[in-house]
């Protein structure tokens, strides 16, 4: 696919597969915790953020290597691929290095600190980068929809 065949994605289809990703996190991670922790692991609230070891596995360690490997394998989470989005090197277009990988998902820490900021910057920019793209040298592209305007893809090398 040439470059000019190709947009950046914008704000709310990003917003949709989001939601749509931690449905899915949801769904697989909730029957692990009941597995471990019981009903009571929803239906009472803890001083700690986090309740052992388990907890620290399930909700922190499986979705970041979840996300992480779709992004190097499949270019997308399962919700980027519902709205035809891949998450690409921004210089080359091509599949992210582990490193990128690793450092747009710590990225997605940075960007939501400061009111959401980070990923709201995503309705201002050029190529519709969140703070956490900028600092992994990754765009998020999709074929382009008849009709649209929005600014042309352009890498060093096509894709």
């Amino acid at each position: 696919m040439q470059d000019t065949e190709l947009e950046y994605v914008d704000f709310w289809p990003r917003v949709g597969a989001s939601l749509i990703d931690m449905l899915i996190i949801g769904l697989v991670t909730a029957p692990l915790q009941y597995l471990v922790y019981g009903p009571s692991y929803f239906t009472v609230q803890s001083e700690e953020p986090v309740r052992g070891i388990p907890d620290f596995l399930i909700s922190f360690v499986l979705p970041f290597v979840g996300v992480v490997l779709f992004w190097l394998k499949k270019q997308a989470t399962p919700g980027k691929m519902v709205v035809a989005a891949r998450v690409v090197d921004a210089t080359t277009g091509k599949t992210l290095t582990a490193g990128q990988a690793v450092g747009r998902y710590l990225g997605y820490i940075v960007a939501t600190i400061p009111f959401g900021l980070g990923l709201l910057w995503v309705i201002f920019d050029r190529k519709k980068q969140g703070w956490h793209d900028k600092m992994a040298g990754t765009v998020v592209i999709r074929p382009r929809r008849e009709g649209e305007k929005s600014e042309p893809v352009r890498f060093e090398t096509p894709v």
